[in-house]
């Protein structure tokens, strides 16, 4: 069987739009998912579908060697702040314990490369604005805390054994793949734009804003957007890029720019020519005021521009997902979740 890249988590909002850009780009794909928090409806056909977890030892050595597994692209992991400040430990033996074990038994079934999805988490409190890669790392929540760890693995395979690799630290992704069909449909949902949409579309009565006493212009946090497609796009040039050799392994993903909270809730209004009522809370344990990229890294090594250059595009695009999928991929997918 010719050789294929592994998604782990292939199934979730991120993953699954990178899978459909890889086999747009000619990739043969295997998608790991256990669909604890995925959607089977989000892959394309093409792509070879297993539903399992990562801790499952035995059936990831089988994998590797039935689809000659060379490259690894990891995704699987739990990604909420909230949950993993209220239940640390969850996060620490899904994300950290698991993911470990994981790297391992990809580095003895032969695979040479190894993308894992990071995250703007691992900064903690930005004591610079946009934040480079060489920023000290200093997470302040366990979510963050987990992919820190993974990213200390990896970079010990790689001196110990070779194994390629790369951190791709996201910002915020937001938005909807190019073609309308993949979109953000979380069982809670607990990120704000599709909140916002959520609100618009008569689902809920309205959005909380967690945070109006920030040291920010209007009071609220500050986060750097990207759009999901442009996120799966970058993970394509990085595949590519460890073929030639990378200069780094660290890579910030964001547009560079901040936008707050208060200024989402007026583009995604404008956006959907909506009223979305909204009403302030209190901070949320674990957030920074503000998480904006330094991308000039990312920018510099890779022939990669952002398609979706602005907040209004990006909305535009997750407006017309959640227009068209109020319940997003349906009742059954939000029981199994």
């Amino acid at each position: 069987m010719s050789n294929h890249i592994l998604v782990t988590g292939g199934a979730g909002y991120i993953g699954s739009v990178t899978v459909w850009e890889l086999i747009r780009s000619g990739y043969r794909v295997l998608v790991l998912d256990n669909l604890s928090r995925g959607h089977r409806q989000a892959l394309p056909e093409a792509a070879t579908f297993v539903e399992g977890d990562i801790g499952d030892v035995s059936l990831v050595e089988g994998l590797l060697q039935t689809y000659r597994v060379t490259g690894v692209i990891h995704f699987a992991a739990f990604s909420l702040v909230g949950e993993s400040v209220e239940h640390p430990g969850l996060y620490f033996e899904n994300n950290l314990m698991k993911g470990i074990s994981f790297i391992g038994t990809c580095v003895k079934g032969g695979v040479k490369t190894f993308v894992l999805s990071s995250t703007a988490a691992v900064y903690g409190d930005p004591q610079k604005i946009p934040i480079p890669e060489t920023h000290p790392l200093a997470p302040r929540n366990p979510y963050g805390f987990s992919k820190l760890g993974l990213e200390q693995g990896l970079e010990s395979y790689r001196q110990t054994h070779g194994l390629k690799v790369a951190f791709l630290r996201y910002f915020n992704a937001a938005g909807a793949g190019i073609d309308g069909n993949i979109g953000e449909d979380h069982a809670p949902e607990t990120h704000l734009v599709p909140l916002l949409f959520s609100v618009a579309l008569g689902k809920r009565d309205r959005v909380y804003v967690f945070g109006g006493d920030y040291d920010t212009p209007d009071g609220t946090a500050i986060r750097d957007y990207i759009h999901v497609a442009d996120l799966a796009r970058a993970h394509i040039a990085v595949l590519e890029g460890m073929e030639r050799g990378l200069k780094h392994t660290a890579y910030n993903l964001g547009l560079g720019r901040g936008y707050s909270v208060l200024e989402v809730l007026k583009t995604a209004r404008e956006v959907c020519g909506r009223n979305i009522p909204y009403e302030m809370a209190g901070r949320r344990a674990g957030d920074p005021p503000v998480l904006v990229a330094d991308n000039r890294r990312f920018l510099e090594e890779f022939d990669w521009r952002p398609e979706f250059g602005d907040l209004r595009a990006i909305l535009a695009s997750a407006w017309q997902w959640h227009r068209s999928h109020p319940d997003g991929y349906g009742r059954e997918s939000h029981e199994r979740a």
